[in-house]
């Protein structure tokens, strides 16, 4: 089956996988680094599929207008969908998949983030630039005597959990359906934010979870609590972690991702005014580090992107069910 398919957004470290698996699946790729918009869809022009990374932004209007020009289906090269109405495609009649990865990159980089924090890496660094090898301060926390609490023990929450397992602390997890896990007390939400001295939250961005970490929320925590996201960054209230570094409520915070990235992470803006306080700010702290949403970023992920983005909009079109089909 000779498939056409227009590929937005492709990253250079994406080409080499992308025209593997065209060999392989017997593609004809129309490859662009652009997003796709309505200035950009001529560039699909009789492709069957399209598929896209997170910057292009699928409302009704935009969807309406690729179902006009004959696309049937569509793929997103990651696993979050938000920047897609899917909604709108399904009354459309378009089909829609996501990409998957395995979630060990992103657990690898959390217990990163972590004990980069327990060990106060940032201030050192700062101090190393300058020849500054004091020890004042410096003074950091070892894992085994703290309690660790994983917020959305899905497949990601457990992988960050086996890999606590090595370490011996004590681990807590809270999950609407919990996964039992060998030495993992699965508890109340409450009574996690009140036991743990380590929150890391890896639950899916919705309407219940939106913000869900605030100010009501760093009250029932202990004080010097120390906070990961390697999820959503609209899962914190970002006004709310400020004010919890001010008060030294919050006694780390480690984040890969933030609420209002777009447009700013996975882009070369060095010459550019950013448009985001909160992220500027918050940066400065000490006890606070920042990456540019790269938990996912490695070899083994990029490529699974790659070839479920494309093997997803082919299945789809072969009428074969798509464990990732989202529409």
């Amino acid at each position: 089956m000779n498939i056409k398919i227009a590929v937005y957004e492709a990253r250079q470290d994406e080409r080499q996988e992308l025209a593997a698996a065209a060999d392989r699946l017997g593609l004809e790729l129309e490859v662009t680094q652009e997003t796709l918009n309505e200035s950009t869809l001529a560039l699909a022009k009789g492709a069957q599929g399209i598929s896209t990374l997170g910057r292009s932004v699928l409302n009704r209007e935009l969807l309406t207008k690729i179902r006009e020009q004959g696309v049937a289906f569509l793929s997103t090269r990651t696993i979050g969908c938000d920047h897609i109405d899917l909604n709108a495609a399904r009354e459309l009649g378009l089909q829609v998949c996501n990409a998957s990865y395995a979630p060990d990159g992103v657990a690898d980089y959390t217990v990163m983030l972590l004990l980069m924090l327990l060990r106060n890496y940032k201030p050192a660094m700062w101090r190393g630039q300058v020849n500054d090898y004091s020890l004042a301060g410096l003074q950091g926390k070892e894992l085994r005597d703290l309690t660790v609490g994983i917020v959305g023990a899905g497949r990601t929450g457990r992988a960050v959990l086996r890999n606590l397992a090595g370490f011996g602390c004590r681990r807590m997890a809270f999950d609407p359906h919990p996964t039992p896990m060998e030495g993992v007390e699965y508890v109340s939400l409450e009574d996690l934010y009140a036991a743990c001295d380590v929150i890391s939250l890896h639950t899916p961005l919705m309407e219940s979870t939106y913000h869900m970490i605030d100010r009501s929320a760093l009250a029932k925590m202990k004080d010097g609590v120390i906070l990961l996201n390697c999820a959503r960054g609209e899962l914190m209230d970002m006004n709310d972690m400020i004010q919890g570094i001010e008060d030294r409520k919050i006694g780390g915070l480690g984040l890969d991702v933030f609420e209002k990235e777009e447009g700013i992470y996975h882009q070369d803006r060095r010459w550019d005014i950013i448009k985001n306080r909160e992220m500027a700010y918050l940066r400065q702290f000490p006890n606070v580090i920042m990456t540019q949403h790269m938990a996912f970023y490695t070899d083994r992920a990029v490529a699974s992107m790659v070839w479920g983005g494309l093997e997803g909009l082919v299945r789809m079109a072969e009428g074969k069910d798509w464990p990732q089909r989202l529409v």
